[in-house]
């Protein structure tokens, strides 16, 4: 009986402990969509820098200020936007359904910036 006893609390609190989020939402959260916008924004603004560091125009500058240049695109404040990442990265299934549509749009992205896009369009296999 104690047995039983102790499996069900186990799984009483396990149960329980799966309906609180890991994080508490912040009042001031990035809506989903405009956090996909930002993460990509942040990839691109990322291989930017790390393919031009060693220019002349971009030597002095850090990553942090291409970081800085998207939040201030979207009005955001650094603060919200990393309470805003660690809330959804506390769902690590939610938040990598998210990450995928970023990666998806980012290799959108760089099949038109590769013209790889209008090769596959025009590709006829039957021929």
């Amino acid at each position: 009986m104690k047995k039983l006893l102790v499996i069900f609390s186990l799984l009483f609190f396990a149960f329980i402990s799966c309906d609180k989020l890991p994080v508490e939402k912040p009042e001031d959260l990035i809506n989903e969509k405009d956090m996909i916008k930002m993460l990509i924004d942040i990839h691109i603004a990322e291989a930017t820098f790390n393919q031009m560091r060693y220019d002349s125009i971009i030597r002095n500058s850090s990553s942090a200020n291409f970081y800085y240049s998207i939040l201030e695109k979207y009005q955001i404040p650094d603060s919200v936007f990393e309470k805003s990442f660690i809330f959804y990265a506390s769902t690590p299934k939610h938040f990598e359904e998210m990450y995928q549509d970023v990666m998806n749009k980012l290799s959108e992205i760089e099949q038109d910036y590769s013209g790889r896009k209008k090769e596959l369009l025009e590709f006829d296999p039957e021929e």
